[in-house]
C-alpha cells in the first residue's frame, strides 16, 4: 500500500472504532526522540521520513505538522498522499488541536493510543476539544499498528553496564540525589519513562534505537527501593551484577500490575507529564501527583569532571576521523564515483578507525549543493547525488562512544566558492565565533545568547528556520534537554552544559551551509567577581573550518583572532592522533587567515 491507501485503510478502522479523527505522534512509550524501528507509526502510515512530525488523520482531511528544518523534505515526500503539510510556526499555521477543533463537529470524537502519547499531550487535546463538545477517547491497540503487518519485532539488544570510569558518578550517588529531590516536593515515589533518564539514573546502556545507546525500560524509585523494568532476555549477567543491592529488576510488562498497586497506595508519585505517557498516568488512579520536569533532566545536563575529560578525549578521536575524511574528500571528488551516500559511508569507517566507536550519533546528513538545503537531508538510493569537483557540501554527523558523544556540522566548498557563498558562509562562522566568544552573567538563557548567532545574517536580511543550538548527553542523547539556543523557554546555563552552537544559511534549490561546534558552559574566571559569576563557551570540537569560504574583511579583529586560535588549538590537539601527511595537511588548513 502506498500512504494514501493506508489512510483509506485507517479510515476505515476509526469508523469501526467509533472515532472521527486519529492522532499519529512520532513517539514510543518512553517519548523518545528516535524510535525503535518497530513504534514508527507515523513514518509508516505517511512515508514521511524527517525524524520529527505529528499526523492527525480526520474523516476527510489529514494533516502534518512540522518544522522549519523538514519544511522542504516534507513537500517532497508527501505529495500524493493526501496529508497536507501544516508549517509548524509559520504565520496561519493552526496548532493540532485547534485544527482538530475545527474538523469536528459536536459529539465527535478524537482518538489516540494512551501508550505513545504523553499526558501533557492527552490534556492538550482534552482541554482544547472539551469547549466544543468533542471527545477524547482512547483506544487501544494503536490503529496504525493493526494495519502494519511486517512490523518489526522489538529489540533484544544486552543491556550493558556503563562504568563508573566513564560515568564518573554511582549509581548509588545518583539515586541519593533523586530521592532527596523526591522529598522536597513530598513524593514518595517518582515513575521514569524517559529512556535517557534511566540509562544515566542506572549506569546502563544498550542498542534499541539506533544511534542512540537507551534500554527500553521504565524505572520507579521509592525513597527506599528502585525497580527496572526491562525485558529479561536483555539482561546480562555484568548488568545484573553492577546493579545489585541498587536496583530490583522486573520484566518490562510487570510495571502495569505495579503501577495499579501503587495506585491503591494513595502516595504522592512524581511524573514528568512531557515524558510519561498516558497510560502510566491511568493506571496509577488513586495517586496524588505531582506533575513536573524530572529532576534528572537537569542532573545529567551538567557533565562531572570525569565526563568532561572523557568528552574532550572522544572529541580529539573524532577530529582525527574528521581531518582524515576533509582530506580525502576533494581528491576523491576529483577522481570520481563520490556520492552522498559512500562519503558519509566513508567518514563513518574513519570514525570506525578510532578507538571505542561504537556508533553514529544520529544520521548523517551529507548534502551535496542543492540538498545542502534541505536542513535535515537524509540521502536515500533514489535521491543519492554525486558530488562533482564544483559547488559546496555539507556534512552534519558525529559519533558515540564510550566516553562521549559528538556533533560535528562543516560545510566544504568543492571548487572556487561565489562571492555570494563567501559571504553567507563567513556571516554564519561569524555568528558561530560571537555566540562562542561572548561571555555572560549567571541566569542567561539560551534566548538571550542565540541572538549573537544570528547577527551577523541579520545585518543582511538573512535568518535560519531551527534553534542555535541543543544539550548533548554523554554516550546518551545527542539532543539533550532541558537548556537550548533556541527561541523558547529553558533553564539558565550552568557549569558543566555541553551545547552545540550550529547557525546556518540555506538557499533552496542551490546550497546549504552549518558551522556547528560542540561547547562546554565553563566559569569565567577573569570577569567572575564576589557575588557575580560569569560563564563562557568553550569549544570542544576539534576540526579545521574551510578558510576558502572566509571573508576575512567582513570579520572584525576579535573574531579574526578567536578563529587563528581555535585553529592553533586544533593543530596543537589533534597533530599527536596523525601521520606526517595529515599533519602537513592540517598545518595548512589551520594556518591564521
Amino acid at each position: 500500500m502506498n500512504a494514501r491507501q493506508k489512510v483509506a485503510a485507517l479510515r476505515k478502522l476509526m469508523k469501526k472504532n467509533g472515532i472521527d479523527a486519529y492522532y499519529i505522534p512520532s513517539a514510543d512509550p518512553h517519548q523518545s526522540e528516535y524510535l525503535p524501528e518497530n513504534y514508527k507509526y507515523r513514518t509508516w502510515l505517511s512515508e514521511f521520513t524527517g525524524s520529527m512530525g505529528e499526523l492527525l488523520v480526520g474523516a476527510r482531511k489529514a494533516g502534518l505538522w512540522t518544522d522549519g528544518r523538514y519544511f522542504l523534505q516534507a513537500s517532497q515526500e508527501l505529495p500524493g498522499s493526501g496529508i497536507d503539510l501544516m508549517k509548524m510556526g509559520e504565520p496561519g499555521t493552526p496548532d493540532m488541536p485547534t485544527w482538530a477543533a475545527k474538523q469536528l463537529k459536536k459529539g465527535q470524537a478524537l482518538g489516540l493510543d494512551p501508550s505513545v502519547v504523553s499526558v501533557t499531550a492527552a490534556k492538550s487535546f482534552e482541554r482544547a476539544l472539551a469547549p466544543h463538545g468533542i471527545k477524547v477517547k482512547f483506544v487501544t491497540p494503536n490503529l496504525v499498528g493493526k494495519l502494519w503487518t511486517d512490523r518489526p519485532e522489538s529489540s533484544l539488544a544486552p543491556m550493558v553496564n556503563h562504568p563508573a570510569k566513564y560515568a564518573g558518578e554511582t549509581v548509588a550517588s545518583k539515586l541519593k540525589k533523586v530521592r532527596e529531590a523526591m522529598v522536597a516536593v513530598g513524593a514518595k515515589v517518582h515513575v521514569i519513562g524517559a529512556l535517557d533518564q534511566v540509562a544515566w539514573l542506572l549506569n546502563i546502556r544498550s542498542a534499541d534505537i539506533e544511534f542512540t545507546p537507551v534500554v527500553v525500560s521504565y524505572a520507579v524509585v521509592t525513597l527506599r527501593g528502585c525497580t527496572l523494568y526491562v525485558d529479561d532476555r536483555k539482561v546480562t549477567k555484568g548488568a545484573v551484577s553492577a546493579l545489585k543491592g541498587k536496583a530490583r529488576i522486573k520484566g518490562y510488562e510487570d510495571i502495569w500490575a505495579d503501577l495499579a498497586d501503587l495506585g491503591k497506595k494513595k502516595q504522592r508519585v512524581w511524573i514528568d507529564p512531557g515524558t510519561t505517557n498516558r497510560r502510566v498516568y491511568a493506571k496509577l488512579k488513586g495517586s496524588e501527583f505531582h506533575f513536573g520536569v524530572s529532576p534528572i533532566a537537569a542532573m545529567k545536563a551538567v557533565k562531572n569532571a570525569r565526563q568532561m575529560e572523557g568528552i574532550a578525549e572522544a572529541h580529539r578521536r573524532d577530529g582525527v576521523a574528521m581531518v582524515k575524511f576533509l582530506k580525502w574528500l576533494p581528491g576523491a571528488v576529483r577522481a570520481g564515483g563520490v556520492t552522498e551516500m559512500s562519503a558519509s559511508d566513508q567518514l563513518t569507517a574513519f570514525r570506525a578507525e578510532g578507538k571505542g566507536f561504537k556508533d553514529c550519533s544520529f544520521g548523517t546528513i551529507s548534502g551535496y549543493a542543492a540538498h545542502g538545503a534541505i536542513i535535515h537531508y537524509s540521502a536515500t538510493k533514489k535521491t543519492d547525488a554525486k558530488l562533482k569537483p564544483k559547488g559546496i557540501y555539507l556534512i552534519d554527523s558525529g559519533g558515540q562512544y564510550p566516553d562521549g558523544t559528538t556533533d560535528i556540522t562543516r560545510t566544504v566548498a568543492l571548487s572556487k566558492p561565489t562571492p555570494r557563498q563567501i559571504e553567507c558562509f563567513t556571516r554564519v562562522l561569524m555568528g558561530t565565533i560571537d555566540c562562542t566568544m561572548t561571555p555572560f552573567p549567571a541566569g542567561t538563557t539560551g534566548q538571550r545568547n542565540e541572538m549573537f548567532a544570528r547577527r551577523a545574517l541579520w545585518m543582511i536580511g538573512e535568518d535560519y528556520a531551527h534553534g542555535t543550538g541543543h544539550g548533548v548527553g554523554q554516550y546518551l542523547g545527542v539532543h539533550e534537554g532541558p537548556h537550548s539556543l533556541k527561541n523558547l523557554i529553558s533553564p539558565p546555563f550552568v557549569e558543566g552544559n555541553l551545547m552545540s552552537i550550529e547557525p546556518g544559511h540555506y538557499e533552496n534549490g542551490r546550497f546549504g551551509i552549518r558551522v556547528e561546534n560542540l561547547a562546554f558552559v565553563l566559569k569565567n574566571e577573569k570577569l567572575s567577581k564576589k557575588g557575580k559569576t560569569w560563564y563562557s563557551f568553550h569549544s570542544v570540537t576539534l576540526c579545521p573550518i574551510d578558510r576558502r569560504l572566509i571573508s576575512k574583511k567582513l570579520m572584525t579583529r576579535d573574531q579574526i583572532d578567536w578563529l587563528n586560535a581555535y585553529h592553533k588549538r586544533v593543530y596543537r590537539e589533534l597533530a599527536r592522533g596523525l601521520d606526517k601527511d595529515h599533519k602537513q595537511w592540517l598545518a595548512k588548513a589551520t594556518r591564521p587567515i
